[in-house]
């Protein structure tokens, strides 16, 4: 049977994530592929992505879309025209939506008057991910954001206004200058907003980026080891006392309300993705598309913007079954495991499962394993132990 026919038997993807690479500015920690939108040529970028959603849908049709997540960049530094555009596109390409769609929008506190919130939700955006990352001006001075608390403040009532409901915010820790004590006053002013859902991330100093500069001249005052790990320590306790759900290493959410595009990923499921710079997973083939946004623009016009793309092997499919299912606090099911690749989990992965547990960082019921409260700790190590760890090919 040819490998395309086999393709055409499997079912299409149900999650599409969709990137717009445009910000205000460029903020210190990032490595996204993103770029200063000033001068860019935003309506020609919207065009190629209309393209490439075009030659996307006729090389594997989309069934039943249940998430869609636009990513960036800030994609709300789109204006309402551009911003109905785009939104139009999405619905032209990929016009059979769930009747319960997650359709999520990433933005920034500042990029998000009324009108735009308005034309998000006509084109059918239901869910809003605001990058906060701090309650304290000065932190976010330090990192290279342009908004301040006020902008926050500001969005979210915009977003309630317009009847968007369904909004997370990103915090983050272990910044430069951050202490303990301003980790809990941005918690506690988070907790108040009262919303279903955030994400709160420890700080990666990335290649890069002007804090991976600053870091190798010792210029970025980072809090130590010991202070991060308590900042870790004292979020998951804030966040479980006031009655959310950790469901993945930083994620939380009230009962029902944890991002199901997130777990397209962390489940090792198939994704489109289109946009410069763009990753997608489908029918265990891997993209990356070209990351410049005028190459991309003028490669659509020749076909798909391909950077590379690569076939992942049922080895390397089994690694990032563990890897990344286990960043999921329900942890990985060896049944699905076993659906998936007709070989039992405890057969393949014996030898760092037998560690893991007699090191008390990983915990099984039932058909289940998940990180020990110990293991969330150390999820990078615990993870890494699944790498090149097959015993039985």
């Amino acid at each position: 049977m040819t490998h395309e026919k086999l393709a055409g038997q499997q079912s299409a993807p149900q999650a599409v994530y969709i990137h717009i690479p445009f910000c205000t500015n460029k903020c210190f920690y990032c490595d996204f592929n993103s770029y200063v939108l000033k001068d860019q040529p935003v309506m020609k970028y919207l065009e190629a992505l209309e393209r490439e959603m075009e030659y996307t849908v006729t090389q594997t049709p989309p069934g039943e879309i249940k998430t869609i997540f636009v990513g960036g960049g800030t994609p709300t530094v789109l204006k309402p025209d551009e911003m109905a555009y785009f939104l139009k596109t999405v619905r032209t390409y990929f016009p059979n939506w769930s009747d319960d769609i997650e359709f999520s929008m990433e933005a920034n506190p500042g990029t998000t008057d009324l009108e735009k919130m308005a034309v998000m939700k006509e084109g059918g955006v239901n869910r809003v991910s605001f990058g906060v990352q701090a309650f304290q001006n000065e932190l976010l001075t330090g990192i290279g954001r342009i908004h301040n608390t006020d902008d926050v403040y500001r969005s979210l009532e915009n977003a309630r206004k317009t009847g968007l409901t369904n909004l997370s915010i990103d915090l983050m820790f272990g910044l430069p200058n951050q202490t303990v004590e301003m980790l809990s006053d941005s918690i506690t002013r988070a907790l108040e907003l009262d919303l279903p859902h955030y994400s709160i991330y420890g700080l990666k100093v990335e290649e890069n980026t002007l804090f991976h500069t600053m870091f190798q001249k010792n210029q970025l005052p980072l809090p130590s080891e010991d202070h991060e790990l308590k900042m870790y320590l004292l979020l998951m306790e804030r966040m479980k006392e006031a009655g959310y759900n950790q469901y993945e290493i930083s994620n939380f959410a009230k009962p029902g309300k944890e991002s199901r595009h997130n777990i397209t990923y962390w489940r090792n499921e198939d994704y489109y993705g289109l946009g410069a710079g763009a990753h997608g997973y489908v029918h265990r083939q891997r993209h990356m598309n070209i990351r410049g946004v005028n190459p991309y623009n003028e490669a659509t016009e020749k076909g798909l913007p391909r950077l590379e793309t690569f076939t992942i092997s049922k080895e390397e499919a089994m690694e990032d079954f563990l890897m990344v299912g286990l960043r999921m606090l329900e942890g990985v099911s060896s049944t699905r495991f076993e659906q998936q690749f007709h070989v039992k989990l405890e057969d393949i992965f014996a030898k760092p499962l037998h560690k893991m547990l007699h090191a008390g960082l990983l915990e099984a019921e039932g058909d289940m394993y998940r990180l020990s409260s110990q293991g969330v700790l150390y999820g990078n190590e615990v993870f890494a132990e699944f790498i090149g760890a097959i015993t039985v090919k």
